[in-house]
């Protein structure tokens, strides 16, 4: 049977009639004559989270469930693919060998008036109305008297000074593949050089919830395709390619066109079923797709609504609109007219018009999980240094983490900043030594960002100092294998020219599903497999055995 997700889409704002495949976009007519053909039951489980199975009663755990303020936890993640410069996003500025001799053109310099080595906050140079919002080229410090941060990444400052950011540095998985599809696969399964499981740990950690069968959403991917990360075989989770236009009553989107589609559905929904047809499991599926549209019709994904701004002068300048999602709505330019003044490059405008999105469906929904996708990071060549290709990547990286933490302060409503984790995932990192095309080839351990209200981040002490640093393994207090510097240092200590890791992300992710989504252990052992197993050391820090290299184990995010 062909999921219904993946048949041709009619594309109702068309002047052709040509059916265009691979199109989240559905009319009335094709959606109905469609279904009648493949059967009601999958053509809606592609739209709905509704498991392929019978109701799966919650047994165990705390996921999707209101704590004791009434409110539930829930997670954003963004996906880096093609493998993020790990070494020009977090710099090690304190290590000898992150030099112009490794690193002749991409090496962003630390700051001789600013030294790396000075103890505190991040810093965070605001640009004010006269200077161009990047103007700063050199390495923002990090306060933890070793660690700096591409100046690219400015709008973080701000989140870590807050106590909002955690940074983990030296991340990745045993025997690291180099293969952009299989590592990606494997940190979106949880089950590193296993090629035989095809289902997303964000999916096993919904299909545990035992909400899939409940709830209208319960996790939602934006962009041109479900995720790996989100999929599997017994529950549908949800994709958007385009918001604005996921609505069944697409065409006429009268009252009285709606009206008549919502009878249609109601009378497909009396439709007799033999009881091996699994008559309780369509009649579910009928209540959860006419929920769907229900909720997706009261959000106002247009450009129109978006009307989120910031809650301060940002960077010493106005208010900035939260999604820039127009030139008009990027960063300063709308007071200056001048180019220099965008937040992010004008070609990000796609990706925030999805992460406005999906901090819509999360804010606004029941859904707990939400995320998006930012493609482009392979920089074999022309990676650039403070300006350049990496550089426009990592600005759209620090505004959406920016942006997330002031949209769900200011306007929350089903989720606050308090209640969610957003996290940074990319499939590895790349090489210490920069390669003759001015870039960087792919290697092994990278660098991951975790952030939210409830994060034990950066903290202060009473002289301005630092009682609690919030960068793992890069130098300072959070660094309990220790990072050795020079040519035959960290940064050399894998295959003796890679990024030798000290945390396995599943070690990250299990900690956030446990700890702040609310997974008892028992679950976590069936969301990441081998998750206590002594062999693996994601619990407690130990040696891993595939390739006897030492890791912390769970780092105290929560």
């Amino acid at each position: 049977m062909t999921p219904f997700h993946h048949l041709p889409r009619y594309r109702p704002d068309s002047t052709s009639t040509a059916f265009v495949p691979n199109m989240n976009i559905i009319n009335r007519r094709s959606f109905l004559t469609q279904a009648s053909t493949i059967g009601m039951g999958a053509a809606l489980a592609s739209l709905t989270d509704i498991p392929l199975v019978m109701k799966r009663a919650l047994a165990e755990g705390t996921i999707g469930q209101p704590g004791p303020n009434g409110r539930t936890k829930k997670l954003f993640f963004i996906f880096l693919r093609g493998a993020n410069d790990g070494l020009n996003t977090i710099l090690p500025l304190g290590d000898s060998a992150y030099s112009a001799t490794n690193r002749k053109s991409i090496l962003i310099d630390s700051d001789p008036g600013n030294p790396f080595t000075a103890r505190g906050g991040a810093l965070f140079p605001e640009s004010g109305t006269t200077k161009a919002t990047f103007d700063y080229t050199y390495g923002l410090r990090l306060g933890n008297g070793f660690a700096g941060m591409h100046p690219a990444l400015k709008f973080l400052a701000p989140v870590y000074n807050a106590g909002d950011l955690a940074i983990l540095h030296r991340v990745g998985y045993p025997r690291q593949s180099r293969s952009h599809f299989d590592s990606q696969n494997y940190w979106e399964t949880g089950t590193p050089n296993n090629n035989l499981i095809h289902d997303g740990i964000l999916y096993r950690t919904m299909y545990e919830s035992g909400l899939a069968n409940k709830l209208p959403l319960t996790a939602v991917s934006i962009g041109s395709s479900l995720p790996l990360i989100l999929r599997g075989s017994k529950a549908a989770m949800t994709n958007l390619t385009d918001p604005t236009r996921y609505n069944l009553l697409a065409v006429p989107n009268t009252p009285a066109g709606n009206l008549k589609a919502d009878a249609a559905l109601a009378q497909a929904n009396q439709a007799r079923f033999a009881d091996k047809r699994d008559r309780q499991l369509l009649s579910l599926q009928y209540q959860n797709l006419s929920s769907t549209l229900d909720i997706f019709a009261h959000l106002d994904f247009s450009e129109a609504g978006n009307t989120f701004v910031d809650d301060v002068a940002t960077d010493g300048d106005q208010p900035y609109y939260l999604f820039p999602t127009t030139n008009d709505k990027n960063g300063g330019y709308s007071r200056a007219k001048d180019a220099a003044k965008y937040v992010v490059p004008t070609s990000a405008y796609g990706h925030f018009q999805n992460l406005k999105s999906a901090a819509m469906v999360l804010n606004k929904t029941s859904a707990l999980v939400a995320g998006v996708s930012i493609d482009g990071w392979d920089t074999h060549s022309k990676q650039g240094a403070a300006t350049g290709a990496q550089a426009n990547l990592l600005r759209r990286v620090g505004w959406s983490v920016y942006a997330l933490q002031k949209y769900f302060k200011k306007y929350a409503d089903q989720c606050r900043w308090e209640d969610l984790v957003v996290v940074t995932l990319s499939e590895f990192g790349r090489t210490s030594i920069e390669n003759s095309d001015g870039g960087t080839d792919h290697a092994e351990a990278s660098a991951m960002l975790v952030s939210g209200g409830g994060i034990k981040g950066f903290q202060a002490d009473a002289l301005g100092g630092v009682k609690r640093s919030a960068v793992f393994n890069c130098g300072g207090d959070n660094d309990p294998i220790a990072w050795q510097v020079g040519q035959t240092g960290s940064m050399f200590q894998a295959q003796s020219r890679y990024l030798k890791r000290n945390t396995d992300y599943r070690s990250v992710l299990g900690k956030l599903i446990r700890d702040h989504l609310g997974a008892t252990p028992d679950q976590l052992k069936r969301i990441i497999p081998g998750y206590a197993n002594p062999k693996e050391s994601l619990e407690t820090r130990g040696t891993q055995t595939a390739d006897k290299t030492e890791i912390i184990g769970e780092p105290d995010l929560i």
